[in-house]
């Protein structure tokens, strides 16, 4: 038996996607509304500069959708929306996301990450409460791999009793969150869901992470810059399985349970860089420096970088079922001739104020 015959028959849900604009949450909300089309999808994002109503385009005008501008700190939005649509679930991806950006200016990560997550869980618990507790309300929050902290080469992957020790503000300040989001469902028994993936990459990525800012490079013949010595190690995982898992988990999830979520993609920083540069000259016939990896360029490494992450699934895989399916190599080539094939939807965000960013940061 598939999931979704295991699923049906399901009552539609009505959902709050926070930063559904974004990288990993416009690709859940596509997921969603494509498995889901009876369900109510609501997207509310602030459209920071990493927000982009154009990730939702194909989507505006469905009975089903609705967009709302506006800041998950908002409590009276916040409340206004789940009573006037009825709303049982919250899938909460809004957040201050990058490290280097935490480093330049930690307070937004604090307000964003803490105090938006504080103001979710409390008007989603006084909705709950005055809907009479109901028991498939959900408070799914999404979260990173980077609360765990560092691990050496031959530590164990993160599992999901592992101790928090997060190394940068953006990583303390989604500890925070977690930890926030833990203590309502112990604290007042709020059905929620606590999912922490590894790094995602794929369709609508912000040119600022490294996959995409990569790949943006080599199309413009500027350097690629990589921290240190390029041999930290992150587990990849493509945005099309992390979708499905949080899927998964939504539907099958236990109520207070947390769940890592991986891709067993481990590489080394600069081994990625390489694929892609690989790729590239394959894919790419004009490009202004060839081969690619001729643009490789070290540069100083940033405060608290961590030298590893790496996630035990085990427990999502033995309990819900779900397994990744994409391998890097599949994820990349994907990845690349998505931003090949999308060149009018990354272009404008090269502006005058992100190329400043740029500079400062890899300085």
């Amino acid at each position: 038996m598939s999931f979704d015959q295991e699923l049906r028959p399901r009552q539609p849900r009505k959902l709050i996607i926070t930063g559904g604009a974004g990288f990993i949450g416009s690709n859940f909300v596509h997921h969603w509304c494509q498995q889901y089309p009876g369900d109510r999808v609501v997207v509310l994002d602030a459209l920071t500069y990493a927000g982009n109503r154009k990730n939702l385009e194909d989507l505006e005008g469905r009975a089903n959708f609705r967009f709302v501008a506006g800041d998950i700190c908002d409590r009276a939005l916040i409340d206004r929306l789940l009573k006037e649509e009825g709303i049982d679930t919250i899938a909460h991806f809004a957040a201050e996301s990058h490290v280097d950006r935490s480093i330049l200016g930690p307070g937004e990560f604090v307000r964003t990450n803490v105090v938006g997550t504080f103001t979710l869980l409390e008007a989603f618990r006084h909705h709950w409460i005055e809907n009479g507790r109901p028991n498939d309300y959900r408070f799914h929050h999404v979260s990173t791999d980077e609360v765990y902290g560092s691990l050496e080469p031959d530590d164990p992957a993160f599992s999901e009793t592992t101790s928090y020790a997060p190394n940068s503000p953006y990583s303390a300040s989604k500890a925070g969150s977690d930890h926030l989001v833990r203590a309502y469902h112990h604290t007042y028994g709020l059905p929620t869901l606590i999912t922490n993936c590894s790094n995602n990459y794929g369709p609508y990525h912000f040119p600022e992470k490294l996959i995409p800012l990569m790949g943006i490079n080599i199309l413009l013949g500027k350097p690629l810059p990589v921290y240190g010595d390029g041999q930290n190690i992150r587990d990849w995982l493509y945005v099309g399985d992390h979708c499905s898992a949080l899927d998964v988990v939504l539907h099958k999830g236990t109520a207070g349970e947390t769940y890592n979520i991986g891709g067993n993609n481990e590489v080394k920083n600069i081994d990625l860089v390489h694929k892609l540069c690989e790729l590239m000259n394959e894919l790419a016939p004009d490009l202004p420096v060839r081969p690619a990896q001729n643009l490789i360029t070290f540069v100083k490494d940033r405060p608290g970088h961590d030298r590893r992450y790496a996630i035990d699934a085990t427990k999502i895989r033995t309990e819900l079922g779900w397994s990744p399916s994409v391998t890097v190599d599949q994820g990349l080539q994907r990845t690349v001739e998505w931003f090949l094939s999308h060149q009018d939807w990354w272009q404008p965000l090269l502006s005058k104020e992100y190329q400043e960013y740029y500079r400062k940061v890899y300085a």
